[in-house]
């Protein structure tokens, strides 16, 4: 059992809960240096950090914000004097959550240089690449893939909470703050992100008080039509329905919902960042919707704060859990690099070696957690958040 779940995830629970164009045309890339793109790194080069998510595509919302905060981050970072003194160049590629997409989108970074990932975004994806890292011993840092099988490598980490972690702590907070007895579950059987979370979830309900009335699968072939989960979640008196799924589908759900008098209480994990952000799709529904979230935009301390306001003047939105997450992993990656002394003259091999023992050396204050460490497993210890949309907005709980 990881970190997370631990006593302090239980006294916070009780407070309060993966850029447009293809990957081979200029617009699916972002760069953050004056040179040139394929220039070879050197003692008096560049880091060269590549990044991979969705940019088009149903999960694109997810892509566009890590794209986002990761060119973010690597400006702040080359102008307070880089990482070990030397620049960053940062490189995206969409892969439109998609596995073998993905992977060659990897290998079009190996072919422009990279020595470090950032990525990938969505789970399925990452679990394809970190096969590919693994074999390069190249460092992964994903900021949001968070099944346990995206990190199951020693040269993969990541900043997100497991899928296992999510499910554990959405159904210790549905029974310790009393939400619901009598639960339904509308999962994804075909993602490894949705059942990862359902089978914890669905072992640690009866620990909680909670009653599985329903739990009703669907697959990436049948993710139109709810009609027949939602009757059967209804019929059984489901009090809230637990959705452990991506926004897209969840809007979808919240409309159909909504159309046969059903209004239970919704509740969902960091898929459903993003939800208010579906086109044509009615966002008054989303009222009172609850979810488990490392990150709150409304947060009031000033390190969000300051996130928020620098993100929001920059790209003219709000920023999302992916957005910080991401931010996070590249301020990790530069104090682990830092830790480790890691040089851009140095191959991916002997970085990744360096940056593995690091990993497990430094704390992390962040967006997303504070006095975030990590152990040899990859995986992050920190505390999750609960947030509640109120007024078409994500409000702390």
């Amino acid at each position: 059992m990881k970190k997370l779940v631990s006593l302090a995830l239980s006294a916070v629970l009780a407070l309060s809960v993966v850029a447009c164009g293809s990957s081979d045309t200029a617009a699916s890339t972002t760069e953050s240096t004056s040179e040139s793109s394929d220039a070879t790194a050197s003692a008096d080069g560049a880091f060269k950090i590549g990044g991979i998510g969705p940019i088009t595509g149903g999960a694109a919302i997810y892509g566009q914000a890590v794209m986002n905060a990761a060119q973010m981050a690597t400006d702040e970072i080359n102008a307070a004097g880089g990482i070990n003194g030397y620049q960053v160049e940062f490189r995206f590629e969409d892969d439109e959550h998609d596995a073998e997409k993905s992977v060659n989108a990897y290998n079009t970074l190996k072919d422009w240089g990279m020595q470090m990932l950032m990525g990938t975004v969505t789970s399925t994806p990452c679990t394809a690449v970190v096969a590919k890292t693994a074999e390069d011993n190249m460092f992964q840092l994903t900021p949001s893939g968070s099944a346990v099988e995206s990190i199951a490598q020693p040269n993969a980490f990541r900043v997100c909470f497991s899928d296992p972690n999510q499910g554990l702590a959405s159904a210790q907070y549905i029974g310790e703050n009393h939400l619901a007895t009598k639960v339904a579950v509308i999962y994804n059987s075909s993602d490894v992100y949705s059942s990862g979370i359902y089978q914890k979830f669905a072992e640690e309900a009866p620990n909680q008080g909670i009653e599985v009335v329903s739990a009703e699968a669907f697959t990436e072939d049948s993710k139109t039509d709810f009609s027949v989960q939602l009757q059967k979640a209804k019929e059984a008196g489901a009090e809230l329905v637990f959705l452990p799924i991506y926004y897209t589908e969840a809007s979808i759900i919240l409309t159909q919902a909504n159309s046969m008098g059903y209004a239970p209480m919704f509740f969902g994990c960091d898929g459903l960042d993003g939800i208010l952000g579906v086109e044509n799709f009615d966002t008054s529904l989303t009222e009172d919707v609850m979810l488990l979230t490392p990150f709150v935009a409304d947060a009031q301390d000033e390190k969000t704060q300051a996130f928020v306001s620098a993100y929001e003047e920059k790209f003219g939105e709000t920023p999302n859990q992916f957005a910080a997450d991401t931010y996070d992993a590249m301020y990790i990656i530069k104090a682990a690099a830092e830790k480790a002394g890691v040089t851009p003259d140095m191959s991916a091999s002997d970085i990744c070696e360096a940056m593995k023992t690091a990993m497990t050396e430094i704390t992390f204050d962040g967006l997303t957690g504070e006095g975030m460490t990590w152990d040899a497993d990859g995986e992050p210890s920190k505390a999750p958040k609960a947030m509640k949309i109120v007024d078409g907005a994500y409000t702390a709980m």
